[in-house]
């Protein structure tokens, strides 16, 4: 797994001064990484100032750009987010349009630079909603290029209403997450490892 890089974007609304139970359930998957030899990062959004919009620059203080580049230098994204009201963080849904903003710039192939990536979902929460997410941000991510491989969302939620976080007693040791952590870690490696020496063909698929 040599120079695979893996990005993990943090949607959630608390900045780094504050414990991320998505955090939490990301870490698991970026163990598995580093046994494997993966070079991950983590970035928690919140830390950042990102205005709403589709260009690449907003323009003054926005610190869109630095993280745009750390996606363009990674093999593997994974969007991680809380659910709130049954879906995907304000945080996610803004680094999703303003990824697909970029979707229209290309690689020396003439296709998306999103192209040979790929994508993964991290969700939590305390109530319903995980695989509406989840899906949402595998879309999101499939439409601008990136590649989904099978089984790259891993998910905790408690019992109905307020209750328990993942990192609460018995969320991390839930084993259907535990698998699903496993399945998207080794999913994704799979296919990032095969695009470092396969990419994808330009024909039929140039900008």
């Amino acid at each position: 797994m040599a120079d695979i890089k893996a990005l993990f974007l943090n949607g959630s609304l608390k900045s780094s001064e504050s414990t991320s139970n998505t955090e939490g359930l990301a870490q698991e998957v970026i163990d598995i990484y580093s046994k494997e030899g993966v070079e991950s990062e983590i970035v928690r959004l919140a830390d950042y100032h990102i205005p709403y919009g589709i260009d690449k620059d907003m323009g003054e203080g926005d610190e869109w750009p630095l993280l745009l580049e750390k996606v363009v230098d990674a093999d593997i994204v994974i969007l991680c987010s809380p659910v709130w009201l049954g879906e995907k963080s304000s945080q996610i849904t803004v680094a999703i349009e303003r990824l697909y903003g970029s979707s229209s710039e290309t690689n020396d192939k003439d296709q998306s630079i999103f192209y040979n990536k790929v994508g993964g979902a991290v969700v939590t929460g305390n109530e319903d909603g995980a695989k509406n997410a989840a899906s949402s941000m595998l879309y999101a991510l499939s439409h601008i290029g990136f590649v989904i491989p099978p089984n790259v969302d891993t998910y905790w939620v408690g019992e109905a209403g307020p209750g328990p976080s993942y990192m609460d007693e018995g969320g991390q040791e839930n084993e259907f997450t535990k698998k699903h952590v496993e399945m998207l870690a080794y999913n994704t490696m799979h296919l990032a490892r095969i695009f470092k020496e396969n990419s994808i063909p330009a024909v039929g698929n140039t900008m």
